[in-house]
């Protein structure tokens, strides 16, 4: 079969779409035909050499992938021809993929393929650090980059939930479209001072980053009393200076949570969750929001496109 493997580590160059073996599926597992795979920061660092795939994951990019199911444990509710999406540890940008029977979905009614590959990993994201913050309804939670995968289904996740949602972007267009998937405010992080924004409204009880160490002090400076800070990515920097005075202050908590490493119970428990709380709001009140897409021999185009910083919700790779 094809796969859109990395050579080596680089830039988007170091993507060649090659001959792989097909996958040999576990006792678990099902094999699933793939018509469509997510893009996400996370393949441009395991592109970089700096995301390296858990053990026992196809070493090539794709953590999210729809299509249709080709054989299944006979265990599992899954039929050969069943159409279904799946949260995957790697090995989305291929033909084929061999993913334990747990982390599959069905593909929500009215929804298309490339559709559903730009969602699974974004609602499965959100939902697992919602409730590693224990959200709840009415509290206010600050989601950094509204603009991007994670970021459009967190707006519209929270706000399904019940939360007040705040928001940064980068340029008046983007914002604006924040503004119409629900969200109560929105600020340009090129142009204003989203921190004074933020406070000015209130603070926020959570902050979901994808942004890092750079907005660490002023993320502790908007957190209320009580307030939960969930690290959800490093676009610039691993590496920041902690006031624990502000945060004991505000008897505040710091949560790091990461995903494709998690076992596979806890996995399968997450894509659970987003099956009975997310999909059934799937497509009318959580929209996938798909940029732009590419033939998976074109993944190297994908990946300029998504490091480009223009993308509003997701880029998809075509199979087939």
């Amino acid at each position: 079969m094809k796969a859109t493997i990395v050579t080596s580590p680089g830039g988007p160059e170091a993507l060649s779409l090659e001959d792989v073996p097909a996958p040999v599926p576990d006792a678990g597992d099902a094999v699933m035909r793939i018509t469509a795979a997510g893009v996400n920061r996370a393949d441009v660092l395991q592109r970089e050499g700096r995301y390296p795939p858990p053990a026992g994951a196809a070493p090539w990019p794709g953590l999210e992938a729809a299509g249709v199911v080709e054989s299944a444990p006979a265990s599992s509710p899954w039929r050969p021809g069943d159409r279904a999406c799946a949260l995957l540890p790697g090995g989305g940008y291929a033909e084929r993929v061999a993913v334990d029977a747990s982390l599959l979905l069905p593909i929500p009614r009215g929804v298309t393929d490339v559709e559903a590959a730009s969602l699974v990993e974004a609602a499965c994201t959100v939902v697992s650090n919602l409730d590693a913050a224990g959200a709840r309804a009415g509290e206010t939670v600050l989601v950094h980059g509204g603009s991007g995968g994670v970021g459009t289904a967190a707006l519209q996740i929270a706000k399904a939930r019940g939360l007040r949602v705040l928001t940064t972007a980068g340029g008046p267009a983007r914002v604006g479209r924040c503004l119409e998937l629900g969200a109560d405010a929105a600020f340009d992080h090129r142009t204003e001072d989203w921190a004074a924004g933020v406070r000015a409204l209130g603070g926020a009880d959570i902050v979901l980053d994808v942004v890092g160490a750079a907005y660490l002090p002023a993320n502790i400076r908007v957190l209320r009393t009580g307030g939960r800070l969930v690290v959800i990515g490093m676009q610039r920097g691993s590496r920041g200076e902690l006031d624990l005075g502000a945060l004991l202050a505000k008897r505040a908590s710091v949560i790091g949570t990461t995903l494709r490493a998690r076992p596979l119970a806890e996995r399968a428990a997450i894509v659970a969750r987003v099956r009975e709380e997310v999909w059934p709001l799937v497509p009318d009140r959580v929209r996938p929001l798909v940029h732009a897409t590419f033939p998976l021999a074109e993944a190297a185009a994908a990946h300029r496109a998504l490091e480009a910083g223009e993308v509003f919700g997701k880029v998809v790779l075509t199979v087939g």
